[in-house]
């Protein structure tokens, strides 16, 4: 199906694009630097027009959606506003939980503090709930899958955090530096937007689309897998 010169596009048809985002591409224009790459610039020469129906950060790898025609523009958006969209995460995180599966629902304020990050506050926050599994464990360190019920900027990352489990690469809500067994530095946001499940907008067709980790990831998890095999004992 991808016959496109973009090669990390994952699913098109004449109402939806899918694409496995690159981290560091931004979704929206940089207002200090708009010539900048963003995904609109990088795709609509070879789709035509497209609309912004959510959002990644920059440094977020992963499946990402956009709409192809202002009809499944405003599908998709209802159906983001009534939480009927599934998304799953997968994360590097800092430490090792014992739980295996938690449900986070600290309610959280966006732009909260003099760095502009999104803060739990139980008098202002608005609910934000985020289901989080134990995938790996590793030497100090975890992969866990997440899915965000809610939509609140950063909710990932300030739950996280918040919980004493920051995502590793995350300099705005992580200001520690990595853990002291890594071996490797790990130069980005090691967050990944694994898969995606909508209704069509078209035909209401349910579908899902998981996207392959970067490279970057997948060579992290192969260096934590071989330290924590060498430090098991025979």
């Amino acid at each position: 199906m991808n016959s496109s010169p973009v090669p990390w596009v994952i699913y098109a048809d004449e109402h939806l694009l899918v694409i496995n985002k690159p981290a560091g591409l931004r979704v929206l224009p940089d207002g200090y630097h708009p010539e900048a790459e963003h995904v609109r610039s990088v795709l609509e020469p070879y789709f035509g027009r497209l609309w912004i129906v959510h959002r990644l950060d920059k440094d977020t790898s992963g499946v990402y959606l956009l709409a192809r025609t202002a009809d499944a523009h405003r599908s998709l958006n209802i159906q983001f506003d009534r939480r009927l969209v599934e998304k799953t995460y997968h994360a590097l995180v800092s430490g090792t939980p014992d739980w295996e599966t938690i449900t986070i629902d600290y309610p959280l304020r966006v732009n909260g503090d003099r760095s502009h990050r999104t803060v739990v506050d139980y008098e202002k926050g608005k609910v934000a709930i985020t289901l989080c599994k134990r995938l790996e464990i590793f030497k100090e360190c975890t992969l866990l899958s997440i899915q965000p019920l809610t939509g609140r900027t950063h909710q990932i990352r300030a739950h996280l955090a918040y919980l004493g489990y920051p995502i590793l690469g995350d300099s705005l809500y992580r200001p520690s530096t990595p853990a002291a067994s890594l071996s490797f530095t790990v130069e980005r946001l090691a967050l990944h937007a694994y898969a995606l499940s909508i209704h069509h907008p078209q035909n209401g067709a349910r579908l899902c689309w998981t996207a392959a980790y970067p490279d970057d990831l997948q060579s992290w998890l192969e260096r934590l897998r071989k330290s924590t095999a060498r430090s098991e004992p025979n």
